[in-house]
């Protein structure tokens, strides 16, 4: 019961922030400029359209008529339009979940390999602290955390282009693809058999996932490492050791459970930063997702688009965060309690 009372507490404490997230949002790209600029550069457009248009989209009110007519139009599906030229009036959502669907794919997968694998080296390099494992654990870590994201990318992608010239010339074009390790978006992607298809995607998801990946993990093995050290050399680990409890359980009966709390917040924090920062990653690789979609809204300054965009990413870090909060009652219950 306490623990359904806990989940419907965060609940409601969840609404009113995204509402006022959704809101400062609005505000902020209310303020970027006039959404209909690039309309009025073109003069095949009369003022008679132009003000329809300006009407249609509630431009002609102020600001704060304008939040609330179109958060009643989100909360029903209607996203908006998209008024930049090419777009052909376009409905918003369908475009924003698109890109959404390609980056989440991209970033979910990146960030859970990232807190299994950073997880486990953290733990191990704590255990094993100032051995081979741990210098070995904290200079990788340090080495990730000194290379930008792109520099990262773009060497994976270079690697990869030698690794499928090397696939040709052994003659396993047939049985992994050529290329096998896509440098380019999967769209469009055709496998013949289920082996094919999952040579085909492995190979298209494999170097964008590890470059989101290589960053976070690092993060992830140096939280999990100063967390578990912390831990271990806490009382009741050491009241454990004193009643004579193997050393496996001493560790993950007793403190690997407190030591995933810190990194519990900083998966939360961390997952809304990658999924908004995934742009570098995606042009590399040439991805059409949520990195991609910013920058064509920005660069033709479409409100609409804009304004979905932030409040999908808004509500991603706001669900992550509500998920940390529900872990954190799981792994301590006094959380939960108090």
């Amino acid at each position: 019961m306490n623990l359904v009372i806990y989940i419907l507490r965060r609940l409601a404490i969840s609404i009113p922030v995204l509402l006022v997230g959704t809101f400062l949002c609005f505000v902020m790209v209310a303020g970027t400029g006039d959404p209909l600029g690039e309309l009025r550069s073109n003069p095949q457009i009369s003022k008679e359209a132009l003000a329809a248009t300006a009407h249609k989209l509630g431009l002609d009110q102020g600001i704060i008529p304008r939040y609330f007519t179109w958060l009643g139009h989100f909360l029903t599906g209607d996203w908006g339009i998209s008024i930049a030229q090419g777009n052909a009036l376009a409905p918003v959502a369908p475009k924003v979940m698109a890109a959404f669907g390609v980056t989440f794919k991209l970033v979910i997968g990146a960030e859970i390999l990232a807190l299994v694998v950073g997880v486990a080296v953290g733990v191990l390099a704590a255990v094993k602290q100032y051995s081979i494992v741990d210098y070995i654990a904290t200079t990788l870590a340090f080495l990730l955390f000194s290379m930008p994201i792109f520099c990262i990318a773009i060497v994976l992608k270079n690697y990869a282009i030698e690794i499928n010239g090397w696939v040709r010339d052994l003659g396993l074009s047939d049985i992994l693809g050529n290329p096998w390790l896509r440098t380019v978006s999967p769209e469009n992607l055709k496998a013949d058999g289920v082996g094919d298809f999952i040579a085909s995607y492995v190979g298209a998801y494999l170097l964008p996932t590890l470059s989101i990946m290589a960053i976070s993990f690092a993060a992830y093995s140096r939280f999990q490492r100063a967390s578990m050290l912390e831990v271990l050399s806490a009382d009741y680990v050491r009241t454990a050791r004193a009643k004579g409890l193997s050393g496996s359980r001493v560790i993950f009966r007793h403190a690997f459970r407190n030591a995933l709390i810190p990194v519990t917040t900083l998966f939360s924090v961390n997952f809304g930063a990658v999924l908004a920062g995934a742009i570098i990653t995606e042009t590399v690789f040439t991805w059409h997702g949520m990195g991609t979609l910013l920058v064509e809204a920005v660069t033709k300054n479409d409100t609409q688009v804009m304004m979905g965009w932030l409040v999908v990413v808004a509500s991603m870090v706001i669900a992550a965060n509500l998920i940390a909060d529900l872990a954190y009652g799981i792994l301590d219950p006094r959380i939960r309690v108090g």
